[in-house]
């Protein structure tokens, strides 16, 4: 594996970023409560499937930053990773996770839908989801070959025909409800 760069110069305080095609791009604050509640739910079951189940895997939130080459580093919102040697550092993850989520925000939104998710492809991430926090949808894509594929489309709907339970892929015996990862506090 090529050497990755790696900026030891950012201090606490300073904007997280993130480096596409070598360009910085400066992170924001998380754009409001349901991008952060969405992000925690879902890093609350993988973290318990992996405990529970023993299985040798580990799972980052938006605060782990991911080095795909010298000019391609990201910080995912969520990131599943089932290879060990891409964590050798123990500083930042240096090489592709099995899994990625990202939540949209209008401010990410071209950057998760495009760039990003085209470089997740190319650097061979095996799922990738997408989440509109607005319309309760998630896009699930699977790596076959070298392209993402649209597995399904999963959303909370009037529709009793809708799509709401998420087999993950890359763990034999996990699925998750969505109903789980949209529900607000204090709804019932």
């Amino acid at each position: 594996m090529e050497e990755l760069a790696y900026d030891e110069t950012l201090g606490e305080g300073e904007n997280k970023y993130e480096l596409i095609g070598g360009i910085k791009f400066i992170m924001s604050p998380a754009p409001n409560l349901t991008h952060g509640t969405i992000i925690n739910r879902i890093m609350n079951i993988f973290t318990n499937y992996i405990l529970n189940n023993n299985v040798k895997a580990a799972v980052f939130s938006d605060n782990t930053d991911v080095y795909f080459s010298k000019e391609e580093h990201y910080i995912p919102d969520i990131s599943v990773i089932c290879n060990p040697e891409i964590l050798k550092s123990r500083k930042r993850v240096e090489g592709a996770p099995d899994l990625i989520v990202e939540v949209l925000s209008e401010r990410t939104l071209k950057n998760d839908l495009g760039k990003k998710k085209d470089i997740y492809e190319k650097y061979g991430v095996k799922e990738y989801w997408i989440i509109d926090q607005w319309s309760k949808r998630i896009e699930v894509y699977h790596l076959i070959g070298d392209r993402y594929i649209l597995d399904e489309v999963y959303m909370i709907s009037d529709d009793p025909e809708a799509k709401t339970n998420i087999k993950v892929s890359i763990f034999d015996d996990l699925t998750i409800d969505i109903h789980n990862i949209f529900k607000w506090w204090f709804e019932d």
